[in-house]
């Protein structure tokens, strides 16, 4: 007597890879650090261009605070901690955060 197979059901899983999640770098407006640091800082470490930078500053000056860039997490951590490195060293208490978009 022959044996009775049964047919399995065979479900197809299809992977997707995601993106990885971008983040902004935050920049808060401060009564001390001089906007000419805040845009020689978004042209050097965020390379932005001289008009570029000057529209952030003034955005950060105007409103309290503004996004420098955005970046995936590494990058716009080092960035932050970079610019903060920086303008401590300066003397200016310059603040930066990072979020998710």
């Amino acid at each position: 007597m022959a044996k009775k197979t049964k047919k399995q059901n065979t479900t197809k899983v299809m992977e997707r890879t995601q993106r990885p999640k971008r983040y902004k770098v935050v920049m808060f407006n401060d009564d001390y650090t001089p906007m000419e640091f805040v845009v020689m800082i978004l042209e050097q470490i965020f390379n932005r261009s001289p008009a570029q930078a000057t529209r952030v500053m003034l955005t950060v000056h105007r409103q309290g605070s503004g996004i420098a860039g955005v970046y995936s997490k590494e990058i716009a951590e080092t960035k932050r901690d970079k610019t903060i490195q920086i303008a401590r060293e300066s003397g200016f208490p310059l603040m930066l955060h990072t979020e998710p978009e």
